[in-house]
């Protein structure tokens, strides 16, 4: 579910280590809303990170 369904951002998967140097697998989510959304000219629901939410990528409907 952690995906934007406008610029395809996901989950990134890296290595978490700590100070003494023990290594462990993690994930980075994207911040990814569940917002109300014009597509085609018909509001829907959509998820949609917060980057598109703010640069006007995706337009809401109210």
């Amino acid at each position: 579910m952690a995906r934007c369904e406008f610029c395809d951002k996901s989950m990134v998967f890296g290595i978490k280590v700590s100070h003494s140097h023990r290594r462990s697998n993690r994930t980075w989510k994207p911040n990814v809303k569940r917002v109300k959304v014009i597509v085609d000219g018909t509001p829907r629901h959509a998820y949609a990170c917060t980057r598109c939410l703010r640069s006007g990528k995706v337009t809401r409907a109210v």
